[in-house]
């Protein structure tokens, strides 16, 4: 088993896409007004109106910017250079600036427009580094 997706259901389709594509410098691929994707090379991130939830029976399915759970983590080459490049345009949604963590990663969490959590971190130790050989 593999996991291949993620996908956030938003009352703001528009918005979180233009988030995200400003965040992972990665197009959208947009398949129609109400659902998009994020191709990366190992994962998808996939973004669905409220509009889809009819196809999975219903409103009471999923609920938009609920989520205090999960946290979408993407690995990138240099935390602090993304950090600098995404400053301004994050302001207030930091919820901690680049920082080591205990298990070897640099991270920079913040949150996106529906408050899901977002992590960009880069493995910093060589222990951290080894466990993400490979894994791009």
């Amino acid at each position: 088993m593999n996991l291949l997706s993620i996908r956030i259901i938003t009352a703001n389709i528009d918005g979180l896409v233009k988030f995200y594509e400003q965040v992972t410098q990665v197009p959208a691929v947009q398949y129609t007004p109400v659902f998009a994707e994020f191709n990366t090379p190992t994962a998808t991130l996939a973004i669905g109106s409220t509009q889809t939830l009819q196809l999975f029976g219903g409103d009471h399915v999923a609920q938009p910017a609920q989520n205090r759970s999960v946290i979408i983590e993407f690995r990138v080459e240099d935390v602090d250079k993304d950090y600098e490049r995404l400053a301004d345009y994050l302001q207030d949604k930091v919820v901690q600036k680049p920082t080591t963590m205990p298990w070897g990663n640099k991270s920079l969490l913040f949150r996106d427009p529906d408050g899901n959590l977002v992590n960009l971190f880069t493995p910093v130790t060589p222990e951290a580094i080894a466990k993400f050989d490979g894994k791009k």
